[in-house]
């Protein structure tokens, strides 16, 4: 390489699993342990303290796009950058928010950041994670739903859980309520409500994989607003997931089939 061709860098999205050490894949921490940077969220950021090798970018969660150009630029210099996502990074996370920022580069951030190779790696993300913890309660069809509104728009939301209830699909609901945006998990009960029998299972796995973890499984009718935080993911089953046990399980197959 000679002294005008620009230093080949490396920018890997990675998730970190749902919180528990054992739950991170063994291909993070092989790159985690190749890395010179790391760029994430405050408590992602934190989970590396301690790796002398490292040197850590925290930011805040509002600063995402800002991240992904840091990252970039810094990884166009030649060094090994993670960008940190809890979970999987593709799950409402870093790496879409690294290719949004790709997708509307101008020409000068095109040509510097042309050399850096871009690996996004997969995690075990909450759903999944909450999903064993509680059984198989997604064993057939279902969809993920954020029901964040910070994104988009509150009606698009209810209507795709709207549609996803009335398509017998079970849903895991990420973000369901914040301090900021308290009416998500509210306004998602209405809906459901509206579209399912009263007895439908809802499960809540809050902190899964962590020393405080709680899971909780109640009818549709017995739920309220304030059962869900941040922490929590809710799964709520379709019209034949069943309790067998201390285990929630939806059938793999429908009557008839």
């Amino acid at each position: 390489m000679n002294a005008s061709t620009p230093a080949s860098g490396r920018l890997s999205v990675v998730g970190l699993g749902p919180g528990d050490a054992a739950l991170m894949t063994e291909q993070v921490r092989a790159t985690i342990a190749a890395a010179s940077d790391a760029f994430g969220y405050f408590p992602y950021i934190e989970r590396l303290q301690g790796l002398g090798h490292l040197q850590l970018h925290a930011s805040d969660n509002r600063e995402e796009l800002d991240r992904a150009r840091a990252a970039l630029d810094l990884a166009a210099l030649g060094r090994q950058v993670l960008m940190l996502s809890s979970g999987d990074p593709g799950v409402f996370a870093m790496a879409s928010a690294v290719f949004e920022v790709l997708d509307v580069a101008t020409p000068e951030q095109v040509q510097r950041w042309a050399t850096v190779d871009i690996a996004v790696q997969p995690g075990i993300t909450a759903m999944l994670a909450a999903a064993a913890r509680l059984g198989a309660p997604l064993g057939h069809d279902f969809c993920c739903i954020n029901l964040s509104d910070n994104l988009k728009p509150a009606a698009v939301i209810e209507k795709r859980i709207r549609l996803a209830a009335q398509a017998d699909f079970a849903m895991a609901f990420y973000n369901p309520c914040s301090t900021s945006r308290p009416e998500g998990f509210r306004r998602a009960l209405r809906v459901l409500a509206e579209e399912c029998e009263p007895g439908r299972l809802i499960c809540f796995a809050r902190n899964v994989s962590r020393p405080d973890e709680t899971l909780q499984v109640l009818p549709l009718d017995a739920v309220t607003p304030e059962m869900a935080d941040m922490r929590t993911v809710v799964i709520v089953g379709n019209s034949m997931t069943r309790q067998v046990g201390q285990h929630v399980y939806t059938p793999r197959s429908y009557p008839h089939a």
